[in-house]
């Protein structure tokens, strides 16, 4: 990614106008619901209203992974492989060799037991300049590219994953990010040398009753009459590093308001940097969960915190915007600690399959086991091509990659979690026991059933699966709901719908007859990767395909195409196929001419994982037309109804008189102890 710097009017990273200061409120457009109908009451129509106006809806620049969903393989777009600057591989080479030797110093089974990482650890990060990594120079960062950045966290994970989270929350997604490319000067030299330095951050909009819906944001940023701050009030909740941070970016709804000359705001979903030891903010919780110990993750509550003005980052109701900018290549980070777990997955299987024998043989040598050693290994290459193209196409800046960052993110989650099950099971009983547990009967204590536990959340960080499937379907059928118009509304009227029809019927006349044929029917196509040339006319055709189906299911539910979220899954996983297939055809080739001695082995890998993805795209194919989706949905409505409570009888639930199933967020006066702790 390239570097902010104080003097653009547009973020290089991202083509958004950065912030300059004077401005106070977004255009209408960004903020379509009032800010005052924010909140629980927000209906259908008003939720997704704001989730719309936050979308970037342009496409400046061209998207490989898009062109794959309407049937525009172009691969020219990633290959040849995209070259980074020298001077960048220096730097990033130098730092990981630095961190490699403070990274053997660290023992991550001492956070598993602890629950915590140790204030040495972070305090050695901060020294190495670790916190400091996507950070300018000029701003005393390392200015480190996305993929060593990536690197770097894929080797502090493979310690211990919680580490992994730490420095994506604070840089991916906490303050050092959204300031980079939306602050102003003054921001930028106030925050960035802190955030280089260790002063750690996190990312705040997620509340109790608010998930991957923030039309439902309950807290507030109230103007003061003199107009030098807001008053924040509100909780927080699942605040990755909100039990240690210094600084936090806080989203809240500034209500509609008037200045004392008369001028009217209406306010909206707005981004303050906040000051963790301000008055009025108290952490109530620290967070357990079933994996990732050593996360500091808790509860946040504010009552009348005072926030300058000058904190706040961008417009007024420019908040959601900026947070969702933010995640576009933020997600990154999450396939980067994902090919760490690939990588040692495939370092067990390996040595466990040979060291365990069963029946006279290595067990990895029966076919039951060797399959999933040959699964391991093809997703592991697999998942470092992903990672790596994404990342370098993302430093690159010619290319728009907000969706291959999120497919990138979907499909390496899903994928590693696999993965990790698959060990699990090749270890047997080992599996299931703990590193602890395998040690203290002298045997190595390997973290397989940590693994499982550690990886599950990154199937809901940061947007979970389903919500990234929809977000992506909503980019792959975004050409068609533009040329079908009042076609996909469901309120327009049949007179509407007529003329749509007509604007719709020209688009698809010069679009459709690009489907029929293609580079991918051609026996010579993609020459140069010889082996893998039938790969990638494959995804050719497979891409064509994909774009023919979406047509039909346009056509067959129009408006309520949106409502068939299994259908649109499908869609968007045969896509994400098709990219990892895409990128290890990619990255193959580029290591036959930039590391021969590992070419061979390369492109074995890179045939077995298309080959392994192929009968899983025809799958996908097939349960498009061929599934029990509207059967489900008719059994759910009864389920809901509780037509078969009867099915629940015999069992005793515990959890019955505990609490409610959401907590109470509203305002006030925290009445609990606080447990923000500083590590320096």
């Amino acid at each position: 990614m390239s570097s902010a710097t104080d003097s653009p009017a547009t973020s290089p990273a991202t083509g958004l106008p950065t912030s300059t200061g004077p401005a106070t409120d977004s255009p209408a457009e960004e903020t379509p619901v009032p800010a005052g109908k924010i909140g629980a009451g927000v209906t259908a129509d008003e939720a997704r209203a704001v989730a719309e106006a936050a979308r970037e809806s342009g496409w400046e620049r061209p998207s490989f992974a898009k062109g794959l969903y309407l049937g525009s393989f172009d691969l020219s777009l990633v290959h040849p492989w995209p070259t980074p600057d020298p001077a960048s591989v220096e730097r990033g080479e130098a730092f990981m060799a630095r961190l490699l030797e403070f990274a053997g110093t660290l023992d991550g089974r001492v956070i598993e037991r602890d629950d915590r990482i140790p204030d040495e650890y972070i305090r050695g990060l901060a020294d190495l300049g670790v916190f400091g990594m996507k950070i300018p120079r000029e701003y005393g960062g390392l200015g480190l590219s996305l993929v060593y950045y990536g690197r770097a966290l894929a080797l502090l994970g493979s310690v211990h994953p919680s580490l992994g989270a730490l420095l994506s929350a604070h840089q991916s997604i906490g303050v050092p990010e959204p300031v980079k490319v939306f602050g102003t000067p003054e921001q930028k030299r106030e925050y960035l040398p802190r955030c280089a330095a260790g002063a750690i951050t996190a990312f705040l909009l997620t509340e109790p009753d608010v998930g991957s819906d923030p039309a439902r944001l309950g807290s507030t940023a109230t103007p003061t009459d003199d107009g030098e701050a807001y008053l924040l009030d509100g909780v927080k909740l699942w605040t990755t590093n909100g039990v240690i941070a210094e600084l936090v970016v806080v989203m809240a709804v500034v209500p509609a308001h008037t200045d004392a000359d008369g001028t009217r705001h209406k306010g909206g979903i707005s981004a303050f940097v906040v000051e963790m030891d301000s008055p009025g903010i108290t952490v109530e919780n620290r967070n357990a969960f079933m994996g990732l110990r050593g996360i500091e993750n808790g509860v946040t509550r504010f009552h009348q915190v005072r926030v300058p003005a000058a904190n706040r980052l961008g417009r007024e109701g420019q908040g959601l915007k900026i947070a969702l900018t933010t995640l576009n290549t933020g997600r990154l980070s999450i396939p980067a600690l994902c090919v760490a777990s690939g990588r040692w997955s495939l370092k067990i299987a390996r040595e466990w399959s040979n060291a365990r024998t069963q029946w006279g043989r290595p067990v990895g040598e029966h076919e039951a086991v060797g399959k999933k050693i040959a699964f391991i290994a093809a997703s592991a290459f697999a998942l470092d091509a992903v990672f790596e193209l994404s990342a370098e196409l993302a430093d690159a800046g010619q290319k728009d990659v907000r969706i291959e960052a999120a497919l990138a993110k979907l499909w390496a989650t899903e994928i590693s979690c696999r993965i990790a099950d698959e060990l699990v099971q090749i270890r047997g009983g080992r599996g299931f026991e703990t590193a602890e547990s395998l040690a203290a009967r002298g045997e190595r204590a390997v973290p397989a059933e940590q693994q499982l536990r550690d990886l599950r959340i990154n199937r809901i960080f940061e947007g979970s699966s389903e919500i990234m499937r929809l977000l992506i379907a909503r980019e792959a059928v975004d050409a068609h709901l533009a040329a079908a118009g009042d076609l996909a509304s469901l309120d327009a009227s049949l007179s509407d719908k007529a003329r749509a029809a007509v604007g719709a019927s020209g688009f698809y006349a010069r679009w459709l007859p690009k489907l029929v044929a293609g580079a991918g029917m051609d026996p010579r196509s993609y020459s140069e990767f010889g082996r893998l040339a039938k790969q990638l006319r494959f995804v050719e055709r497979s891409s064509r395909r994909l774009a023919r189906q979406t047509f039909y299911g346009m056509g067959r539910w129009q408006a309520k195409l949106e409502r068939k979220q299994a259908f649109l899954g499908r869609v968007v996983d045969i896509g994400a196929e098709l990219f990892a297939m895409t990128a290890c055809c990619a990255r193959a080739e580029m290591l036959l001419h930039t590391a021969p001695e590992k070419a061979a082995s390369a492109y074995e890998l890179a045939e077995a994982y298309c080959e392994q993805a192929r009968v899983r795209v025809d799958e996908y194919f097939d349960q498009l037309w061929r599934n029990t989706d509207d059967a489900d949905h008719a059994l759910t409505r009864k389920v809901l109804a509780g037509d078969y409570t009867w099915l629940e009888e015999g069992v005793l639930d515990q959890s019955e008189g505990t609490g409610p199933w959401i907590a109470d967020a509203s305002p006030g006066a925290s009445r609990r102890e606080n447990l923000h702790r500083k590590y320096r």
